[in-house]
């Protein structure tokens, strides 16, 4: 049962099956909004089923970061779980953050290690794009040396995911948000549409002056892949390009 009334989860779902149930029962506890984007697959109807204690709100699909807009403008914590459909944490995982956030005041995002559903590690730690990183990405240079900073900065080469470290920005599969910080920054661009909306987040977040931490003490499994339909290379691209256009220039 959860302890923490001041923490909010936001679960953006999209035939979100089989994960969402998983995902909704280890944050059972805590104040839950799932804001879906036109399911046909019975997820809306397993949420009204299994979770009526969750705030079901249905909208056309703008893409994740206006879902997790919504979330954020329905929610009432001071701090904001943004979980994927396909995660879930692990034991206490949420109360971990939450007082590790009390701790780092100036923290305005937190995420957990996270992990493959087969136990091994899944990278969340990056870099801010740059050509050269997108370079080694892109052309899979980076596959030539794991470890490297050089060919592997994106990645955050060479960091074991071992220990707590401030970081450029961290993969949105889950993420603890401080509302103070939001409130100071703003909602997330809704101009991202799937991916590289928490990248330009965390950007906004640092220029202001606010901390993006890295925390291991606790760990979530995310599924990775599961909810984007076919789109991952398109979409992934287009919000590098997005990013890069905003904040280095055309």
């Amino acid at each position: 049962m959860a302890e923490r009334v001041d923490v909010s989860v936001i679960v953006v779902t999209l035939d979100a099956l089989p994960w969402v149930e998983r995902c909704l029962e280890s944050v059972s506890g805590y104040e839950t909004i799932v804001v879906d984007h036109g399911s046909r697959d019975g997820t809306v109807e397993l949420v009204r089923r299994r979770f009526p204690r969750a705030r079901l709100v249905a909208q056309e699909n703008r893409g994740l970061a206006a879902g997790w807009n919504r979330g954020i403008r329905e929610a009432h914590g001071s701090y904001l779980l943004l979980l994927n459909a396909d995660a879930w944490v692990v034991g206490d995982a949420v109360e971990r953050l939450a007082a590790f956030a009390d701790e780092r005041p100036r923290a305005a995002v937190i995420g957990p290690r996270l992990r493959n559903p087969d136990g091994t590690l899944q990278r969340s730690a990056r870099r801010f794009p740059t050509l050269w990183r997108l370079a080694t990405e892109y052309f899979f240079l980076r596959k030539l040396a794991p470890r490297s900073q050089a060919l592997n900065a994106f990645y955050e080469g060479g960091f074991d995911h071992d220990q707590e470290r401030e970081v450029d920005w961290l993969m949105g599969a889950c993420l603890l948000v401080r509302r103070a910080a939001i409130d100071a920054v703003g909602l997330l661009d809704e101009s991202f549409f799937l991916f590289s909306e928490e990248t330009d987040w965390c950007y906004r977040f640092r220029a202001a002056g606010w901390q993006v931490i890295f925390y291991p003490e606790a760990e979530v499994v995310h599924v990775g892949g599961a909810s984007h339909g076919g789109r991952l290379f398109r979409e992934n691209l287009r919000g590098h390009l997005r990013f890069l256009a905003k904040h280095r220039g055309v």
